[in-house]
């Protein structure tokens, strides 16, 4: 990850990553369509978390299931 001047640059390797980990084992669970369709609101959540500092990407993946499974509709 680079940083310059205060501005915090992306690491798209650890977000994309993060991303794949969460959305094969979502989809495995059937709680995403089966597609090749990012989805959104998985992709916001790791983002989100990124940004916030956590740069793990096993981690990231983890919270991210979590959080998303705790905002599925009952």
């Amino acid at each position: 990850m680079q940083v310059e001047r205060g501005i915090q640059i992306m690491n798209f390797e650890v977000v994309g990553d993060a991303y794949a980990i969460a959305s094969n084992y979502l989809r495995k669970t059937g709680a995403i369509a089966d597609s090749l369709v990012t989805d959104d609101r998985l992709l916001e959540i790791i983002v989100k978390m990124f940004q916030r500092g956590e740069f793990n990407r096993l981690r990231l993946a983890n919270k991210a299931i979590f959080e998303f499974e705790a905002r599925l509709p009952a």
